[in-house]
């Protein structure tokens, strides 16, 4: 069921990225709005489902609570992101913040968290973790939520749903978006992953199969948000920024479950019985 419920919220959220950049004006911000929804309730609603009453509410704490409370900050102070405005044009705001905002962290910040979790030996055999291990995965977790702002940030800046008082410095070919915005998202993904395990138990330290929505997600804003900028969008330099810096996670999540698909089709063949119908590992 658990499945069932996420890879459907799954295909309506990849329809509704698939018709942005066939919308223009108020139906483009309309749709951005209904897929930041989307994307909470598909993460929120996995966590829930998948283990239960904790870890959602640990989830929406975090990454939700958290999320509104930075970018509060940020509006008011500019820091850590650096000074920037919101336009009215993504729904009704809070203390200057469009309520949809912290919907979006924690979006992609249970994938990239399931994400860190298998490439750091979460299976569910897993024994405990260690603190090396467990730094590799804050890491790995908080560079795969915030690298996603290569292109997050680019790209709604280019429908004027945000500016920046003072863009410099900037990245090569990314104008119009100070480098402090990067470096405030990296320092909020560290402290969001590091709170998560603590407050959400250890449910939250394996993965398993009822993940695969998750680790489909990953790879779908990945990939899609590459073709997305180079082809649709206009933006080559976010979609080089973007590939490089996701890469980090989304290409070892990538190779590790190309790996496994190999050794389930190498453990289904040797099992296989030969000709006479013997099983051949006898």
């Amino acid at each position: 069921m658990t499945r069932r419920i996420s890879w459907t919220l799954l295909g309506v959220l990849v329809f509704a990225q698939i018709c942005y950049p066939l919308t223009t004006g108020a139906t483009r911000a309309g749709l951005t709005v209904a897929t930041v929804v989307l994307g909470w309730l598909l993460s929120v609603g996995h966590a829930l489902l998948s283990r239960g009453p904790r870890v959602a509410a640990a989830l929406v704490a975090v990454a939700t609570g958290g999320g509104f409370a930075i970018e509060a900050i940020g509006v008011a102070t500019g820091v850590p992101f650096g000074s920037y405005d919101y336009s009215g044009e993504l729904g009704p705001k809070l203390a200057g913040v469009p309520l949809i905002i912290p919907l979006a962290w924690t979006w992609m910040a249970w994938p990239a968290w399931l994400a860190a979790v298998r490439l750091t030996g979460g299976g569910t055999t897993g024994g405990g973790t260690t603190v090396g291990r467990w730094v590799g995965r804050i890491t790995l977790a908080a560079l795969g939520l915030a690298a996603w702002d290569l292109f997050l940030d680019p790209q709604m800046v280019a429908e004027g749903y945000w500016v920046w008082r003072d863009a410099t410095p900037a990245l090569p070919g990314l104008t119009g978006i100070p480098v402090s915005n990067y470096l405030g998202w990296l320092l909020f993904a560290v402290l969001l992953m590091s709170a998560l395990r603590p407050l959400a138990g250890p449910a939250v330290e394996h993965t398993d199969r009822r993940d695969h929505p998750m680790v489909a997600l990953y790879l779908w804003t990945y990939f899609s948000s590459i073709l997305a900028h180079a082809v649709f969008l206009d933006l080559p330099a976010s979609a080089l920024w973007g590939a490089a810096g996701m890469a980090v996670t989304a290409v070892p999540l990538t190779v590790a479950l190309l790996r496994a698909r190999r050794a389930g089709e190498t453990r289904r063949e040797d099992h296989q019985p030969d000709r006479t119908g013997v099983d051949a590992t006898r």
